[in-house]
């Protein structure tokens, strides 16, 4: 096993980089912290996560074997909130509920069709 600091970074071809940078910004408050005219790294404030979108034709929305990506919310409280943002910034909701009392989670498309997971985690022991 080799330590690491967890997952880094996920990039994602989209038809319109502004766009979709101004989407996950009003949505998450994301950053951009590294633009070049085609390509454009984001970050959501406080984490170190990194959201990678760069411009393209093919395949833009579709997932290529990934199911969804999501996001950890900090407070349960916040769900209704994350949809109503999700909503204002033209994403569609495709689901919401709760896996378990206290997780609430919703599921969306972004405005290229990906979709994307908010939820809340309880607390786990990852310490092993």
């Amino acid at each position: 096993m080799i330590k690491t600091l967890g997952l880094t970074h996920l990039a994602l071809t989209v038809s319109d980089l502004e766009r979709s940078f101004q989407f996950y910004h009003d949505v998450f408050g994301m950053l951009a912290v590294y633009r070049e005219p085609n390509f454009l790294q984001a970050q959501t404030p406080g984490a170190r996560d990194v959201l990678v979108l760069e411009t393209g034709e093919e395949r833009v929305g579709e997932s290529g074997g990934i199911k969804h990506f999501g996001f950890r919310l900090a407070d349960p409280r916040d769900i209704d909130k994350a949809a109503a943002a999700i909503e204002r910034a033209g994403g569609k909701i495709k689901y919401r509920g709760e896996f378990a009392p206290g997780e609430p989670y919703v599921f969306f498309a972004d405005p290229d069709g990906y979709e994307v997971e908010v939820w809340y985690e309880l607390p786990t022991d990852t310490g092993r």
